[in-house]
């Protein structure tokens, strides 16, 4: 039985690298195709062992970190996100940041993404957030990269309760696998109400 729990602030210190290296792997994979760099992992995670706010749940198999998912208050972000978000109503301090929710292949479908989520919003209600938001990249259905029958997240996220923000887009850059050099890349924000 996979066990899904918060990490505490100790434990996140020292699974740093396995944490680092669950993002790699499954980035890895489509759409996001990141080739990823564990000194960089490294810098970008550490905020979440230094914010009281910040949540890193744990998904457990045996002792073996399998999944992990992370969230923040959205104006611990504020310098990559206050663009995408300039035209909303919303408040950047009513919104709680949902990082990543990332699980190894074998484990998926079993239920633990929900969980992931679950514990996301509980956080965001503990700190009186108002809504829950995260983003996810987008690629063009033809991209040469596309594995055949890929299908995104879409569904579990409408589901959830979650709806795609019209025109609030980040761009990030990472360094595609293949890719010489970093690139810039869209990523759709979705967002709901709590």
């Amino acid at each position: 039985m996979t066990e899904v729990r918060v990490l505490p602030p100790a434990e996140i210190e020292a699974r740093l690298d396995e944490i680092a290296g669950l993002r790699i792997a499954v980035f890895r994979e489509w759409p996001y195709l990141y080739d990823g760099d564990p000194d960089y992992e490294r810098r970008y995670l550490r905020p979440y062992v230094e914010s009281d706010a910040a949540l890193v749940v744990g998904a457990l198999d045996g002792g073996r970190l399998v999944g992990v998912s992370t969230a923040t208050p959205m104006e611990d972000h504020k310098d990559e996100f206050a663009a995408a978000f300039a035209g909303r109503p919303e408040p950047l301090e009513t919104i709680f940041y949902g990082g990543e929710s990332l699980l190894l292949p074998e484990w998926r479908g079993r239920g633990i993404g929900g969980r992931f989520f679950d514990a996301r919003e509980a956080r965001a209600r503990d700190l009186g957030r108002c809504h829950v938001a995260f983003c996810s990249v987008i690629r063009p259905d033809d991209h040469p990269a596309r594995p055949p029958g890929a299908r995104g997240n879409e569904g579990f996220w409408t589901r959830r309760g979650y709806a795609s923000l019209p025109g609030v887009v980040a761009e990030f850059h990472w360094r595609d696998l293949g890719a010489a050099e970093e690139s810039g890349h869209p990523l759709q924000f979705w967002m709901r109400s709590l």
